[in-house]
């Protein structure tokens, strides 16, 4: 079964870090591009960041830019977000998600359940 598994959400203040996990199951992600997207109560669904599958080009959405960190382990077939300085507006459920070849994360073909990440004091 081909599966995609987020992990690492929770309750954390402003300023503080939180590091999401995405495993694999089912197939490998060396030849996919992932990528992390979240949705907030009431907003659409948005791109966070992506990780290419040849080069490891990484994409960052201007929001996160500069505080969110995109990285790949192919050997633990899992790719992870390390997010700092979070915000208030940063609270949202995290999605990730593959595709595969290529470097940018469009018409993901697998989807994971969702980490629920929430910042507040």
């Amino acid at each position: 079964q081909l599966q995609l598994v987020e992990s690492g959400g929770g309750l954390v203040q402003p300023g503080g870090s939180l590091r999401l996990s995405c495993a694999a199951s089912g197939f490998t992600l060396d030849y996919y591009a992932i990528g992390w997207f979240r949705q907030a109560p009431g907003k659409e669904r948005e791109g966070v960041s992506c990780i290419g599958s040849r080069d490891g080009s990484t994409y960052y959405a201007d929001s996160v830019a500069g505080r969110f960190t995109i990285s790949r382990d192919n050997a633990k077939n899992s790719v992870y977000l390390q997010m700092n300085s979070l915000k208030p507006e940063d609270t949202a459920v995290y999605y990730c998600a593959a595709v595969r070849g290529g470097d940018y994360c469009v018409d993901m073909d697998y989807w994971g359940q969702g980490t629920q990440v929430t910042v507040s004091s």
